[in-house]
């Protein structure tokens, strides 16, 4: 078996205080290794959200383990708003980094290039330009009067998702979640929770290799059946429409949500099927 496969709790310990952290929207999210990542007390993370977050970073916002929100935009979807980013936002308790779902993606993308920096069109006129001291407008080298914003390259530390499938070489199904090879491209390590581990070598499967994360991108492996819940996971199950409102309820407020916390280990959908 390849060593990159670990234990949930060995590849928490891989994610570290003070680490930038990437992670996709509201499918293929690791919610179980995000409960992990509270359970251990992790502190301090720079969360980038790709392109948007929804209750994941809610969750480790309001546990106390983030320090940056580098996003797009946080919400809970259909269910609301995302109260403890809300709250932290309003308390100047986390620092954010805003930005639109082109930028996010184009720093990702600089990255994965090995570029410092990559040029972006729509951003000269907005306001997201006044809150980043860090895009730059300068003029383009190749045509007169004509400025354009340049973006720093977005390097994760981590990247993590979770998704159907991984084979015991290593590599990873990823279907038709084909940004979860930009940020696995860009970040420095990539760790991922899977529904099932398979022994048939994934890159051999004609029908699968297309959409496949080659195992040199993948740093660890962990078996976390329904480790997307109350998320759905496409091919596997749908959203708990019913966690996740009784979730966006309990938010609201920093009690309820402690109480909701505390309540996680017991209703935990990990291992049930």
């Amino acid at each position: 078996m390849n060593s990159s496969i670990v234990s949930l709790s060995e590849m928490a310990k891989q994610i570290k205080n003070g680490h930038k952290v990437v992670l996709f929207k509201d499918c293929s999210v690791p919610m179980e290794l995000g409960r992990t990542l509270i359970k251990q007390g992790t502190k301090d993370l720079h969360l980038v959200t790709v392109p948007t977050g929804s209750m994941l970073p809610d969750m480790l916002i309001g546990a106390g383990c983030v320090a940056t929100v580098e996003t797009s935009g946080v919400s809970l979807g259909e269910f609301g708003l995302a109260p403890q980013f809300g709250s932290a936002v309003k308390s100047g308790r986390i620092k954010i980094l805003d930005a639109t779902c082109p930028a996010i993606y184009a720093g990702l993308q600089a990255a994965e290039k090995g570029l410092p920096f990559i040029p972006l069109r729509g951003l000269i006129g907005s306001d997201v330009l006044k809150n980043r001291e860090d895009f730059r407008v300068i003029d383009n080298p190749f045509m007169e009067n004509d400025p354009i914003v340049v973006l720093p390259a977005i390097a994760p530390d981590v990247a993590i998702f979770h998704a159907g499938m991984a084979d015991v070489y290593g590599n990873v199904y990823i279907a038709r979640q084909a940004e979860l090879k930009i940020i696995s491209h860009a970040a420095t390590k990539t760790l991922v929770t899977v529904e099932e581990i398979v022994d048939f070598n994934i890159l051999e499967q004609p029908e699968l290799a297309p959409a496949a994360l080659s195992a040199m991108y993948v740093d660890g492996i962990a078996l976390v059946p329904n480790g997307a819940w109350p998320l759905n996971l496409p091919g596997y199950y749908d959203y708990d429409r019913s966690s996740i409102k009784a979730y966006a309820v309990a938010a609201e407020n920093d009690s309820s949500f402690k109480t909701w916390l505390e309540t996680q280990n017991s209703s935990s959908k990990v291992n049930s099927h």
